[in-house]
């Protein structure tokens, strides 16, 4: 066994915990996000829009608007994002949306007595909210959904919204719009972000109720970490190490066909002062250690294929 070994694994291990991190979509991205941009007050948004700075940047406040609409249980809503889906025919297909509706009232977030809008015509995949969700069949749902639907296929409508009465978080670039005014959006190839739960369970709204997928992607992140920083020690161990004995021609070497225990010239694998060199064939091992990665790549990847669209949100 050699180093190649472990790190081939950690290597692999950590390609697998990707791809399935990957699996989850823009929801990842999202999740990203939100595990990492520091946070910032709503002043020193307000400063940076003014100062026309390009930052991404997170804020918390509590939202605020003068022009909120009732939803049926007579709350004050800012916004209201409908989703319609029907399952996809495939065999392994997911959720499908066939329409999507936006019932928006300008807002802002208010920190004491700071306030920066939020732009509501940019939030779609950013907007992260308990859902409220109805399944029933496209039959159900005939003038919202394409008529070469059938009517027995899975359908299901989904309902996320923010009231005016709720505390956010939210993720953007803070700029000037047309009238001066200090705005949060979606910018530098980033969505605008907006969440009104805590960021735990933002997350296991992200994805979408899979949490075993989420597990397997930890589980192989960390083993892959682990098995590069194993391989690695043990390769510069053996760099450092310069033993006294040498080690025996590879098979297939002048050594191995050499009937006595002597060593024929320019068999040595040492050069003048130095210890062995490599024994056998590393590229071989290499090759062997690659292929292996990629049988598990593919694996992982045909795993995420069969289950993701089960509980595609």
């Amino acid at each position: 066994m050699t180093p190649f070994l472990p790190i081939g694994l950690g290597v692999v291990a950590i390609v697998a915990g990707v791809a399935v991190l990957l699996s989850f979509g823009r929801r990842f991205r999202v999740g990203r996000l939100l595990a990492s941009i520091p946070r910032v007050s709503i002043a020193e948004a307000v400063r940076i829009a003014g100062s026309g700075e390009p930052r991404y940047v997170r804020i918390d406040g509590r939202i605020d608007s003068d022009r909120e609409f009732e939803d049926a249980d007579h709350r004050p809503l800012v916004l209201r994002l409908t989703r319609v889906e029907v399952r996809d025919r495939r065999p392994i297909g997911g959720w499908r949306v066939v329409e999507t509706s936006v019932e928006a009232v300008p807002f802002q977030l208010q920190e004491g007595l700071d306030v920066i809008d939020v732009d509501e015509d940019a939030l779609s995949d950013g907007l992260v909210v308990v859902p409220r969700r109805s399944a029933g069949v496209a039959g159900d749902l005939r003038d919202r959904i394409p008529a070469e639907v059938p009517s027995a296929t899975p359908a299901r409508v989904t309902i996320q919204q923010i009231s005016s009465v709720e505390h956010a978080i939210a993720l953007g670039r803070p700029t000037l719009d047309a009238s001066g005014r200090a705005r949060l959006t979606a910018g530098l190839g980033r969505p605008l972000v907006l969440t009104t739960i805590e960021i735990p369970e933002a997350m296991r709204i992200l994805t979408g109720g899979a949490v075993l997928r989420a597990r397997v992607a930890a589980a192989c992140l960390v083993a892959g970490a682990a098995l590069l920083l194993g391989g690695g020690i043990w390769w510069l161990a053996l760099s450092i190490a310069n033993p006294a004995a040498a080690l025996a021609a590879s098979p297939g070497s002048s050594a191995a066909t050499s009937p006595g225990p002597s060593i024929l010239p320019g068999a040595d694998t040492r050069s003048a002062g130095q210890g062995p060199g490599l024994v056998g064939d590393p590229a071989l091992a290499v090759l062997g250690v690659l292929a292996v990665g990629l049988l598990a790549v593919g694996m992982t990847l045909l795993y995420v294929r069969l289950t993701s669209g089960r509980d595609r949100a």
